[in-house]
């Protein structure tokens, strides 16, 4: 037993439906979430700034002695994680590999779509470890740089929402993909309007649902999940206005947050 939190972060919202499932799954576990919202979207930036925040990040949430780290950002995790993840004695998971096998898992055609940032796609790592699983599948990657702000703003629906959405999955459509790879966290908010576009019989992984889910496997191998006698608890720390998380981070739990919200000056983390 471990009665020390799990650290989850994220580039802003997005990462809360990550913190849903593991609340989900794990109800005994206290969480520590930090959304870096004064610097949302990572997607758009360059590999060495989003590797200085993955690390101001990673040094924020050891503050409160966690004894595992996601990074539930499709981008930090393909573009920073594979640089710096023997930095730390903390074990640390992104989204990629949880998402990654969970999709080869259960595709049948062999043929895996990635929706991601530009960031994530840039780096290529869905499909360097899908690959690594099976060589014989391929996969399709499709940036779709709208799809965080238009989350992130509530446009979760709706007829601007339908048409970007349409447009970034006609070459998903033709290229023929049974399952497609949700590689950004905020994604999971559009999943009906995706599943419209794309249809029913095509399998979509939850990325962040992935990663609870191995998380709470691999804490179980380490012998190190909570204790189940008691109920979990959750901080939330955020760098920029706390209103708005809290307006619109039920939207990503499904509920209203419950627990505290801070600021935290994330650039004075060195």
């Amino acid at each position: 037993m471990d009665k020390r939190p799990i650290g989850i972060f994220d580039s802003g919202l997005g990462g809360l439906t990550c913190v849903k499932e593991v609340l989900s799954l794990m109800p005994c576990e206290d969480v520590i979430y930090f959304g870096d919202t004064g610097r949302v979207p990572y997607g758009s930036k360059g590999r060495d700034t989003i590797v200085k925040y993955t690390r101001q990040n990673i040094k924020f949430l050891r503050r409160f002695d966690v004894k595992y780290i996601i990074i539930a950002c499709g981008t930090a995790s393909s573009a920073a994680l594979p640089m710096i993840e023997k930095d730390y004695d903390t074990e640390i998971e992104g989204v990629v590999k949880p998402a990654s096998d969970e999709a080869v898992a259960a595709t049948k055609n062999k043929k895996i779509a990635v929706l991601g940032t530009a960031g994530t796609v840039r780096s290529g790592k869905y499909a360097e470890v899908i690959a690594g699983a099976d060589k014989s599948i391929s996969v399709l990657q499709k940036a779709c740089p709208m799809f965080v702000p238009l989350v992130e703003n509530g446009y979760t629906s709706g007829k601007i929402t339908e048409e970007i959405a349409r447009e970034y999955l006609e070459p998903v459509i033709e290229f023929g993909a049974d399952t497609i790879i949700l590689g950004c966290t905020h994604y999971p908010i559009l999943e009906k309007v995706i599943s419209g576009i794309v249809g029913e019989s095509v399998t979509l992984i939850n990325s962040g649902a992935a990663a609870a889910r191995h998380t709470k496997k691999r804490l179980a191998e380490l012998n190190m999940l909570g204790d189940e006698k008691k109920r979990g608890s959750v901080r939330y720390f955020v760098s920029d206005m706390v209103e708005g998380f809290a307006e619109l981070g039920g939207m990503f739990l499904e509920r209203e947050i419950g627990g505290s919200i801070e600021y935290i000056d994330i650039d004075g983390v060195v």
